[in-house]
């Protein structure tokens, strides 16, 4: 066995009731091998851990190990859960990019905010996107043999020379071929490319587009999505923000290739974040050329389908609880178990007016629900940063303070580290309650959630 991993992976937890537990394995114990073959993280673990019938080497805490055959069914899990969520170390970046946000952002915020990752793994576990600059020829060759997919791939360009720049990777370029081999084996992809004003934009983008369309169907999209830049970018590559002329010309290169597209493949293929329709003062698409949001988490889509939730969510109430009606005649105080409400809302700018129009048409629909939306700026990374992922505690604080917050403010999940209440800046929620004194409810990024948390419906 390979001495890197021999040593195995230590057990941290062992659920109740699962055949770990029933097989006597405790924390701290540690897994050497499963039939023989050595783990060297979760991917592994996951291939070898499906079959129904499998062999475990586990290293008791006195050095002694225990041989475990187990019939079980397939895809049935043992119950263990590892010292690391991956069974490995997180792979730092090794690219420089000229537009990475990390780099961008101010000294003395916590350690974690300023890992750079470029690990294959998360794409396939977070949908995270990955340069495949850190990928060697065996990853790649694991990702085929064990069939993972869909890999998330950040391309940027495809001129190979300019990705070199861009990503300030010697390497950059030669890793394009990478996703030949990805699309010979048939592996599901999802492209990206940041878009950085007179870099890769213009001609370059045309280029980049018609290149990655060679790979349709296995590469099912790509998104078109600008650098986001703060304040903090001296010393880095002088890049400017986008206008919205800028805009207009990036929205009519796309949306000439998605008419191409649908009509040669049945689908739109590239698409453009939500940010561009926003800065080019354009309506949004329709559901339809979204293709499936096969994007959501890179802002494509994201507000219109919020908006088409919120819609079907208004509809649901209005004929079930006949709200119009029964409204009009009922007391003040609540209608039919929908109490009235009083709620604030905090937003950024770049959904703002979304939300406040979600607000008008509740009031209009629901008398004595009155909505307050604010519009947070990013003073803290700069005004150019218009989504509410990015809002630090300390603005909303301070630009709330004094604000009509009613009973409760309502507050995006996205604003939050995920699986706590913490934002970026490590204000907590407990810590704005106290600051603005108000209830804060996190809603998730729904239009049902929404319409739920301003009436108060669990």
């Amino acid at each position: 066995m390979n001495k890197q991993w021999a040593k195995g992976h230590r057990i941290m937890e062992v659920l109740d009731g699962s055949i770990a537990s029933e097989l006597e394995i405790v924390p701290g114990d540690r897994l050497l091998a499963i039939d023989g073959e050595e783990i060297r993280d979760i991917f592994d673990y996951q291939f070898y851990v499906e079959n129904d019938f499998i062999t475990l080497l586990i290293e008791k805490a006195n050095g002694e190990q225990w041989e475990l055959e187990i019939e079980k069914d397939e895809d049935e899990d043992l119950g263990m859960v590892f010292e690391k969520g991956l069974m490995d170390d997180y792979r730092s970046c090794s690219n420089k990019c000229i537009f990475c946000f990390i780099d961008q952002m101010p000294k003395g915020m916590r350690e974690t905010l300023y890992f750079k990752d470029d690990d294959s793994r998360l794409s396939f576990l977070q949908g995270n996107y990955v340069t495949l600059t850190n990928m060697s020829d065996y990853d790649i060759e694991r990702v085929i043999r064990y069939r993972l997919s869909p890999i998330n791939i950040s391309f940027q360009t495809m001129n190979p020379q300019l990705r070199c720049q861009m990503l300030h990777n010697r390497f950059a370029g030669e890793a394009l071929k990478k996703v030949d081999k990805l699309y010979e084996a048939g592996i599901t992809m999802n492209g990206q490319i940041v878009l950085c004003k007179g870099v890769n934009d213009g001609e370059e983008l045309k280029f980049s587009i018609r290149k990655l369309s060679e790979y349709i169907p296995v590469l099912e999209s790509v998104s078109v999505v600008p650098a986001g830049l703060t304040k903090y970018r001296e010393g880095l590559y002088p890049l400017e923000t986008f206008t919205a002329k800028d805009a207009g010309e990036v929205l009519e290169t796309i949306h000439l290739f998605q008419e191409g597209f649908y009509e040669k493949y049945g689908l739109h293929f590239v698409h453009a974040s939500d940010e561009w329709y926003i800065l080019a003062n354009r309506a949004l698409p329709g559901k339809e050329n979204y293709d499936g949001y096969l994007q959501l988490e890179n802002g494509v889509g994201m507000l219109r389908l919020l908006l088409d939730e919120f819609e079907e969510a208004l509809k649901d109430v209005k004929e079930k609880l006949c709200l119009k009606e029964k409204m009009e005649s009922a007391a003040p105080a609540s209608a039919d178990g929908v109490a009235v409400r009083d709620v604030s809302v905090a937003t950024g700018k770049l959904a703002y007016p979304y939300i406040a129009e979600m607000s008008d048409k509740m009031m209009a629909l629901v008398p004595g629900v009155r909505i307050y939306v604010y519009e947070i700026v990013n003073y803290f990374f700069g005004e150019e940063i218009t989504v509410a992922g990015l809002l630090t505690g300390q603005d909303m604080i301070a630009q709330l303070q004094g604000k009509k917050l009613g009973e409760r403010l309502l507050l995006p999940q996205n604003m939050l580290r995920s699986g706590e209440e913490v934002f970026l800046d490590d204000v907590t929620v407990m810590d704005m309650e106290k600051a603005l004194q108000v209830k804060i409810d996190i809603v998730k990024s729904s239009g049902y959630d929404f319409v739920n948390a301003v009436l108060g419906i669990v």
